[in-house]
């Protein structure tokens, strides 16, 4: 067997295509998570967070998307929930997606009055208990949303799959 070097440009072409999104995990002063609702997709409820620019880091993204999507300027400390594995989906996300799910911490009941919605990507925010997204969510992504809760309650991060290359 030889062993062949490729230069880094040639080499990154033989592997995956991977992207990437950031998200900030946010509860009221109640322990209740906040979600978004999504104009379009098929998961509904989301956290604020969308894909990677070219150029920033996952945290730059997470504050960005946050920003963008709720008005909320995050100036907290990068700290890591959750990472999330998405295997491709066919034509609905050809690629392999990964997401990380920092924690936004506790909004209380002013900033939650001053969240701003971009119009373009959703309807409507909730604060709900996690029994009441168990009614509303999808069981697979109601599970995320749990995990995610149960890591920030204990300070031990996750790791989550969804889907596989089977």
């Amino acid at each position: 067997m030889t062993n062949t070097w490729l230069p880094p440009a040639e080499y990154i072409a033989t592997l995956p295509k991977v992207t990437a999104y950031a998200c900030l995990y946010f509860t009221d002063t109640h322990g209740r998570p906040f979600q978004l609702k999504a104009r379009y997709g098929t998961e509904r409820w989301q956290w604020p967070g969308g894909n990677m620019d070219p150029g920033e880091t996952l945290w730059q993204t997470a504050v960005r998307e946050c920003r963008e999507e709720t008005g909320i300027v995050f100036d907290g400390e990068p700290r890591l929930l959750g990472a999330h594995f998405n295997a491709p989906a066919g034509d609905d996300w050809p690629a392999t997606h990964v997401g990380f799910i920092f924690d936004g911490g506790t909004l209380t009941d002013a900033q939650l009055d001053r969240v701003v919605l971009d119009p373009e990507e959703h309807t409507e925010y909730r604060v709900c208990s996690l029994d009441e997204w168990e009614r509303t969510m999808t069981p697979g992504n109601f599970a995320r949303l749990a995990q995610v809760d149960r890591a920030r309650r204990s300070g031990e991060a996750v790791y989550m799959e969804t889907g596989s290359f089977a």
